[in-house]
């Protein structure tokens, strides 16, 4: 039986990064995603694994997904309140014209930089 395309546990192809196919890839790593899914971030640790698929989305072909060792996983820093303030400053900033000054109640579409209001030249009502 012949080995997928991508089956590289050794690295020996692929940079030293040992590699998997698409489903592939063997119990204890997982993805960034699937470790915040589980309350947990990768800590500082190198990339483990990764897996690799075909893919017409990518220019070359081929994507990859980063895998992380689980067991040296830490817990996610907890919010705290400067965070907090932080992030509704930054999400504000995002939401405010730098036209008319207003909080337009959405994120401001990047290709126009500013409000639809602004962008359409509408006046504002008194």
């Amino acid at each position: 039986m012949a080995r997928p395309r991508f089956w590289d546990p050794e690295g020996r192809r692929s940079g030293g990064i040992p590699t998997y196919p698409w489903r592939m890839a063997p119990a204890g790593y997982l993805t960034r995603r699937q470790l915040r899914d589980r309350g947990l971030r990768p800590g500082g640790q190198p990339v483990a694994a990764q897996i690799l698929w075909r893919s017409r989305r990518s220019s070359t072909g081929v994507r990859a997904a980063y895998l992380y060792r689980l067991a040296l996983a830490k817990p996610v820093r907890p919010m705290t309140e400067g965070r907090w303030r932080a992030l509704a400053a930054a999400n504000a900033a995002r939401r405010t014209c730098p036209v008319c000054g207003m909080d337009a109640g959405y994120v401001l579409p990047a290709h126009l930089g500013t409000c639809l209001r602004c962008a359409d030249g509408t006046p504002l009502a008194a």
